[in-house]
Formats: C-alpha cells, structure tokens, sequence
C-alpha cells in the first residue's frame, strides 16, 4: 500500500481560490436605474392628479350633502364583471 506524502497548507489549491473570492469582491458593482423619457412625461403631467383631486372633492362633497345617488345597474355590472359572469 502506498502513502502519498501530505501537502503543506501553502499548497492547498482550495485556499488560493477563497482568496481569488475575496480579491473579485474588493471590486464593488453599484446599480443604476434608467427611467424612460415616456416615464418622465407621464411624471410631469399633474392633471391627471389635478383631475383625480377634483373628482374626489365632488364626492365628498355630495356625501355629505346627501346628493349622491348610486345607480344599482352599474354596481351590478361592475360585480358581475369582477367575478366574470
């Protein structure tokens, strides 16, 4: 039966790959983020806000005048097409 002789520690091919790791890691990578110029367009524009503001402010304000009417057909459309009949 042979006996290889034992390898120092220098020589262990393993360790030389964990401090290769740890040299690539030094090398930070940093993210970057690109927003489209239609994004940008469509961040710019606050009349949709402008909009959606004013309409809530006429609901609330016929809430609590009592002059809100809610239609029944369009609420039973609107659950009849959440739960696809």
């Amino acid at each position: 039966m042979k006996i290889n002789p034992f390898r120092h520690v220098e020589n262990n091919p393993y360790q030389r790959q964990a401090h290769k790791k740890e040299g690539s890691e030094s090398s930070q990578k940093t993210d970057k983020v690109e927003i489209s110029s239609e994004a940008q367009k469509m961040q710019n524009t606050p009349s949709v806000v402008k909009e959606r503001e004013l309409r809530v402010a006429e609901l609330k304000r016929q809430v609590q005048t009592g002059t809100y009417e809610v239609d029944p057909q369009e609420v039973a459309k609107g659950i009849a097409k959440f739960f696809d009949f």
